[in-house]
């Protein structure tokens, strides 16, 4: 690694944190914003219903390749200029969304706002190279945050906008938010210093990506093609034996795609572990609370709400998140993001519990959304911390970046999970087919055992305090107390 003078600190460190945090609210809420929309698409453009799911599942695809190659990338060349290339990808995304009705190019679309996910890893890594030491943890529990807050708010706002404009202006507003956090971007955030050595490991990457498109795909088309089908356990099986191609090749490689030494340290390994458990306890919240409340109310659990109103039910989570970002920093700082970690794993287990057995009242069904939020908010601000904790500050990007990916193969786990349930737990309501209050109770014990797996992979961690993996040598440049960077292999 490289080290040059660190630049100068921000000049204004609480815009740039703000700046950051918004430009990841807005990617989190790219990854949700299709979901109200997806029974009308087959009606507006022609497709197949089948051909629609993929507005949803390419984002996943191009967001889980993406991540952990940008943030790579951004260690290696500028991580504020890739931030600046990934939210331009999402913009032009967002165009050829606003501009066509075609499903092939909505498709091509959102898998260009798919890869802008990046941006979180991204802005993690920036936050820890720029900030003071003392302010790096609060900062970085935000940025992580977003995530969940985008996800939360994303169904809401989509959701307002179908119902009340034509439905390609969501997409208009995306682009036009982009090109502001670009804006924002360019005037209130710097550009780190720290660059890693080496050359960029392209088939690294294009062996990761190969291994996560036969993964991901397995996963979120299974279901539809059958688990037993040729076509899927194919899948499956190439990418295992990709994987282990890859994992060969990465070992001996001079600067790998992804340092796989590093990776399985007991601090890196675990925090991954948890991160896909987290991811996927998280994201069964977000995928069954609209449509729970949606149901007709001749399913004898279901409410019959609108499609604003069911999104509205997890606005309360989104507020939470942001709330209890500093809370989350605070007993990082205190206790260790160890403490964090288990505690929002336990809180999560909790608040599916209560979703077991309130799932008749709009209220009490928030309330548990909540719950599940606010665990959520905890987790997400101490992954990254446990990470910096067992990274060179070199390999930050990267090492974020692939944390960020478990958590994207958590969901999408978590997604075929719950399609599978609710599809094969139904019964006829209303003259039609619906799934039972079982199957969703179903899911909600599912989701509360992924918590709880987490708590414990989560007790496993190494002990130790330490928060950001920066935290400890300090010097003084320009007048600020600054973090000197950790050592290749610290």
């Amino acid at each position: 690694m490289t080290a040059p003078a660190p630049a100068a600190a921000p000049e204004h460190p609480r815009f740039a944190v703000g700046v950051l945090a918004f430009c990841g609210v807005v990617v989190a809420i790219m990854q949700t914003i299709v979901v109200p929309l997806l029974p009308h698409i087959p009606e507006l453009t022609g497709a197949t219903p089948a051909a629609a799911s993929w507005l949803v599942t390419v984002t996943l695809l191009t967001g889980a390749v993406f991540t952990p190659v940008l943030g790579r990338v951004g260690d290696m060349y500028g991580k504020r200029r890739v931030l600046v290339a990934s939210l331009g990808v999402l913009v032009v995304g967002s165009a050829l969304c606003a501009v066509s009705s075609q499903i092939g190019v909505l498709i091509a679309g959102r898998a260009l706002q798919g890869a802008a996910i990046a941006v979180v890893p991204l802005g993690i890594s920036i936050l820890r190279d720029e900030l003071p030491p003392e302010r790096v943890l609060s900062a970085v529990a935000l940025m992580s945050s977003t995530m969940g807050i985008g996800a939360a708010v994303g169904l809401p706002v989509a959701a307002v906008v179908i119902e009340n404009f034509e439905w390609h202006t969501m997409f208009w507003v995306s682009g036009a938010i982009g090109l502001l956090d670009i804006l924002l971007v360019l005037r209130f955030v710097p550009e780190s210093p720290l660059r890693s050595r080496g050359r960029f490991d392209a088939p690294g990457a294009l062996g990761l990506t190969a291994a996560l498109v036969c993964l991901l795909l397995a996963v979120t088309q299974g279901g539809g093609w059958g688990w037993a089908s040729a076509r899927t356990l194919g899948l499956f099986a190439a990418a295992v034996v990709i994987a282990l191609v890859w994992g060969a090749y990465e070992l001996r490689v001079r600067t790998p795609m992804v340092d796989l030494r590093v990776s399985a340290r007991p601090t890196v390994l675990l925090t991954n572990i948890a991160a896909l458990l987290i991811g996927f306890a998280f994201y069964a919240n977000s995928l069954v609370t609209a449509q729970m409340v949606q149901e007709p109310k001749a399913t004898g659990y279901g409410l019959g709400a609108s499609l604003v109103v069911s999104g509205l039910c997890l606005l309360p989570g989104g507020v939470t998140m942001v709330a209890l970002s500093p809370v989350s920093a605070r007993i990082s700082a205190k206790h260790g993001p160890k403490t964090s970690l288990a505690l929002a794993a336990g809180i999560i287990a909790v608040g599916y519990v209560v979703r077991y057995f309130t799932s008749h009242s709009l209220w009490l069904i928030i309330a548990g959304a909540t719950v599940v939020a606010a665990g959520t908010a905890i987790a997400y601000s101490a992954l990254p911390a446990l990470v910096m904790s067992g990274v060179p500050v070199s390999e930050t990007g990267a090492a974020n970046g692939l944390n960020t990916l478990m958590r994207s193969v958590g969901q999408a786990f978590c997604s075929a999970t719950v399609a599978a349930v609710l599809a094969n737990m139904t019964f006829l309501a209303a003259g039609r087919q619906a799934p039972t209050l079982g199957a969703y109770q179903l899911v909600f014990l599912i989701a509360s055992g992924a918590a709880l797996l987490a708590l414990a992979v989560t007790l496993c961690l190494p002990a130790g305090r330490a928060g950001t993996g920066t935290v400890g040598r300090k010097r003084r440049s320009s007048g600020r107390t600054r973090a000197l960077p950790i050592q290749e292999g610290a």
